[in-house]
């Protein structure tokens, strides 16, 4: 792991964002609230926010890091036929927060592809990407495309 020892502790923020592409019919499933298996969006938040939790568990040398907010929202898009996921995720401390948010928008997703797999195999995470930070030397990077 890299030593953060010498860093100062900051606010840390960052924002991610990805979509889940599917069929018109199984985004009207999840919007109907029609599944079998329950609130698919709202298990998919919830998953979201654990797995930003345990974002150094899954990922080899991340920090353990203590999170004082996990926001995600999931925003069906109609005109799309997908479910767009934004994570924001809030610490202060000596090392940032980029992977915990873009970690809860992957499994958020996944999430939503596991609970409607059986009615579409055929759905597509894409465009998962870092759009904003704030903290630490670096100072605020956005995203500006």
């Amino acid at each position: 792991m890299v030593d953060v020892g010498d860093k100062q502790a900051t606010e840390r923020v960052a924002v991610a964002e990805g979509y889940i592409e599917m069929l018109p019919q199984t985004l009207a499933l999840i919007e109907g609230g029609g599944h079998k298996k329950g609130d698919v969006l709202g298990i998919a938040r919830i998953a979201g926010i654990m797995a930003s939790k345990r974002t150094a568990d899954l990922i080899p040398l991340c920090h353990p890091i203590a999170l004082s907010h996990v926001g995600l929202k999931l925003e069906p898009q109609t005109e799309h036929n997908r479910v767009r996921c934004e994570a924001t995720v809030k610490t202060v401390g000596m090392t940032g927060v980029e992977m915990e948010a873009l970690t809860a928008v992957q499994i958020a997703l996944l999430t939503i592809y596991d609970m409607c797999k059986a009615v579409d195999r055929g759905m597509c995470i894409n465009s998962v990407r870092l759009l904003e930070k704030l903290g630490g030397k670096s100072g605020h990077w956005f995203r500006q495309d």
